[in-house]
């Protein structure tokens, strides 16, 4: 089917299975393969026009559709308590930040490569491979504050509002490149485009330093404002740079925000306006990034043996005892790690994090009574809060204890029902507690969240025959259900 679409009063000829929704988001942004056209990359002159043709309501729905693409296409991160440090960093620097919307929804990628992005309507995504290169927080910060400018600016709607003045052969072509990368992946994406580009190149180029600039003092505000070092954010380049200075190509981070001498002068500039005096790291972040550095080890043997070394060069740091305890629980070695994990709760008893990371400790070795017990009291302390429930449910679904667990996991979906791994997991214990229904239940909303409609509506079918015709209110409610997928689907056809 051909579809003909029109973005500005101009209008495009577009295939199906490229939405139009796609073509704008791949335009604005880089995910996973697909390049990213210079669409946003203008600074805009004072006086936001852009409401009237990309209203916040538009951008938060481009945003929920987004999320589900990201879901479908890119490997995400499960850890608990991974995704709890990043989605709580973030909100803790949204309140320092000029975003007035709330954010939609954080989504951890499973890359180790440099990277982070913002989607219009309030979507933050972050590669978990951003730790292994900010050694700490405040570098780490430095690149989401970065992004949370580019929400709070409106860059995407913005730059659809400056390509009003662009010509149609220009816009057209550089969609019909996006679907060659998008098809193709990246370096036939960026060949297509390098013709319908070289003309407007040089002015493209100018916006882009200029937006990314505005972005980053925009950043570095919120970094000062939250308490945080702002000369984090020219350490990061120096770390991006270093990192990739002998390799062929730079970080997606830096294909996508270009980074310059003139940018990195401006940051450190930026940064002697403010008072100098000491910043500590944060014990959360450097457990954090002990975790990723661990999982993205070759194998848990590798990570012992590595961590074997930071501890031995350096005993008294909590860090390499983590990494070390964590790789050899990871390694199946629980009679040499439960030692080192006990002490390092001993030692930080009212650290959730940590008390977190001994649970999943003490359930890894089989020690479910222990586990239980002090996830329990936890979340007496802290009711529902996110990785002490999945680790609750997880150590109940261990002890075969299914019908608790899945109560659990009800409960955080509706807490957190754009949560994928919240969804997937209850799919799985509803199984084993024999709830057939609720299998099919939390496996529809799981694909309706990667977008798969057809999927979702049929496990919501299979359990509308299943359950008995005296239930009524169960049957309204899934034939709702059912129905609201069923315009979704109508909505993403359309």
């Amino acid at each position: 089917m051909i579809r003909i679409l029109n973005l500005s009063g101009q209008r495009f000829v577009v295939h199906s299975g490229q939405k139009f929704l796609s073509v704008l988001l791949a335009l604005s942004l880089s995910v996973g393969a697909a390049p990213r056209a210079d669409i946003t990359d203008d600074l805009p002159s004072l006086g936001d026009g852009s409401s009237s043709l990309i209203s916040p309501a538009m951008e938060k729905q481009i945003g929920r559709n987004f999320l589900k693409q990201i879901n479908a296409v890119l490997p995400t991160i499960d850890d608990p308590i991974l995704k709890y440090y990043v989605h709580r960093q973030i909100a803790d620097l949204t309140q320092y930040s000029q975003l007035k919307e709330k954010i939609l929804e954080v989504v951890l990628i499973d890359n180790p490569g440099v990277n982070a992005f913002a989607a219009p309507g309030g979507v933050v995504g972050i590669n978990l491979g951003l730790m292994l290169t900010a050694e700490d927080v405040h570098e780490y910060a430095s690149v989401v504050a970065h992004e949370l400018a580019h929400l709070s600016q409106r860059h995407f709607a913005r730059g659809i509002e400056e390509q009003r003045s662009k010509t149609l052969p220009t816009l057209a072509s550089m969609i019909a490149a996006i679907m060659v990368g998008m098809a193709a992946g990246g370096n036939a994406g960026m060949a297509a485009m390098s013709a319908s580009r070289a003309a407007a190149q040089s002015s493209q180029l100018y916006y882009s330093r200029g937006r990314e600039t505005e972005a980053d003092r925009i950043g570095m505000n919120t970094l000062v404002a939250a308490g945080l070092d702002p000369d984090g954010m020219s350490r990061m380049f120096d770390q991006m740079g270093r990192a990739y200075r002998y390799t062929s190509k730079p970080p997606e981070f830096l294909l996508t925000h270009p980074l310059t001498e003139r940018r990195v002068a401006d940051a450190k500039t930026q940064a002697l306006k403010y008072p100098r005096k000491p910043y500590e790291d944060s014990p959360d972040y450097t457990l954090v990034r002990v975790r990723a550095q661990v999982y993205y080890s070759g194998s848990p043997e590798e990570a012992v043996k590595r961590f074997r070394k930071e501890v031995r060069n350096n005993p008294d740091s909590p860090a390499a005892q983590y990494g070390l305890a964590l790789a050899l629980s990871r390694a199946g070695e629980h009679a040499e790690a439960l030692p080192m994990a006990d002490a390092l709760y001993t030692s930080n008893p009212d650290r959730l994090l940590v008390v977190a990371a001994y649970a999943e400790f003490l359930t890894a070795a089989g020690e479910y009574d222990q586990a239980l017990s002090l996830l329990e009291g936890q979340l007496l302390l802290n009711p529902d809060n996110p990785p002490l429930a999945m680790l609750y449910a997880d150590a109940l679904m261990q002890n075969e204890e299914f019908d608790i667990a899945e109560t659990i996991l009800k409960r955080q979906s509706d807490l957190r029902p754009n949560d994928i791994d919240v969804w997937y997991q209850l799919a799985e214990v509803s199984g084993k507690a024999g709830d057939i229904v609720g299998v099919h239940r939390a496996r529809a909303e799981y694909f309706a969240l990667h977008g798969a409609y057809h999927r979702a509506i049929q496990h919501l079918e299979y359990a509308r025959r299943l359950i008995s015709r005296s239930n009524t209110q169960l049957q309204a409610m899934l034939d709702q259900r059912i129905n609201d997928l069923r315009t979704e689907l109508r909505i993403a056809q359309s």
